[in-house]
């Protein structure tokens, strides 16, 4: 599995993951859209820790920066 998401866009995540559960524990999201919200927030905090998300391989999409030559 390599890696196809880059330092920004783990990030990005992670921040809406947060916010996500924060908005949950709070008691702002609630019911149905409360679990789908925590789902989302663990699969993002997921894909950000392995820094692989199976979409962008679907796509063929990468957001991780190409490697230098030296």
């Amino acid at each position: 599995m390599n890696k196809n998401m880059g330092s920004a866009d783990r990030i990005i995540r992670l921040i809406i993951a947060a916010i996500a559960v924060f908005l949950f524990y709070n008691g702002t999201l609630t019911g149905t859209m409360g679990i789908v919200a925590l789902v989302v927030a663990a699969i993002f905090t997921l894909t950000s820790v392995v820094s692989f998300c199976p979409i962008y391989k679907m796509v063929g999409m990468s957001t991780c920066p190409a490697p230098t030559k030296h």
